[in-house]
């Protein structure tokens, strides 16, 4: 592994952050892409390196970077090249990424602005080595509306005409007793969630729960109530995933969809590196 080589960046660039680790090979590095045309480099500062690229100064102010990542084809096209760089470095040992246009003025900037954060790099470092991120989502299962009542509405007005009023509180009681069976789903749902993150903690050395995604109207399954990211042993592994395959089984009161392996993304930060249980 040949050392990793700080080259001179062009004046008048800014730097862009994708992720600090101990150790890189410059070989892989040459042959990322990243965001711009210029190099992906190592930036060593106080024991580490920053893996960064070079952003033309005109296209480094915040408002250039409001408009790239407002435009959805540009936003997946950052997002892939800087989850590539990422990976690519967690491949040669532990890595803390940094979050999508982390940037700074310069290179000098940069190196001060992350040789001021060593310590708590060098913490990240040690408590995400050997291990990966896994991710558990799970929904509440869809449920078909009753009687035509869409989402519980209760109708505008009931059946006319001999025996309406019988057959309008019948409806009526079928559409209530709809609301209450959702209600209680979901109530069931909320708890299984818990129940849920409680066991794969048990599994993990630190978990996470994060926000909530909101339901698009085009997606099948129900709302999310549990979105949680779990830190595992590489080699605790397949006790983990059979601990997800277990609640499957175990719970039909939820659906269960498990992603990863991934570089530790939520446990880079502050709260990763002290542990957020």
């Amino acid at each position: 592994m040949k050392q990793p080589v700080s080259a001179e960046p062009p004046a008048s660039a800014a730097t862009y952050v994708f992720v600090i680790c101990r150790q890189v090979d410059e070989d892989v590095l040459s042959r990322l892409p990243g965001i711009t045309a210029t190099p992906v480099r190592a930036l060593p500062f106080e024991g580490l390196h920053a893996v960064v690229q070079d952003v033309p100064a005109a296209e480094a102010d915040r408002q250039s970077w409001t408009d790239r990542l407002s435009d959805p084809q540009e936003l997946e096209r950052c997002v892939r090249a800087h989850h590539q760089v990422v990976t690519a470095v967690a491949a040669q040992g532990p890595a803390a990424p940094m979050a999508l246009a982390t940037l700074y003025s310069s290179e000098e900037r940069a190196r001060q602005a992350l040789g001021a954060d060593a310590a708590r790099f060098h913490g990240v470092l040690d408590r995400v080595a050997g291990r990966v991120e896994w991710g558990v989502k799970a929904y509440l299962p869809a449920a078909p509306a009753a009687d035509g009542a869409g989402h519980g509405a209760v109708p505008a007005r009931v059946p006319a005409g001999p025996g309406a009023s019988g057959a309008g509180r019948a409806y009526l009681e079928r559409v209530r007793g709809a609301h209450r069976a959702r209600e209680e789903n979901r109530r069931a749902a909320l708890r299984a969630a818990e129940e849920a993150d409680a066991m794969l903690r048990g599994s993990a050395v630190a978990a996470r729960r994060l926000r909530l995604q909101d339901q698009r109207p085009d997606d099948r399954r129900g709302a999310q109530v549990l979105n949680g990211a779990y830190l595992v042993e590489e080699d605790r592994t397949a006790s983990f995933t059979q601990a997800v395959e277990t609640l499957r089984r175990r719970t039909g009161a939820l659906l269960i969809e498990l992603s990863g392996p991934w570089v530790p993304y939520s446990f880079a930060g502050e709260d990763g590196a002290r542990g957020d249980r």
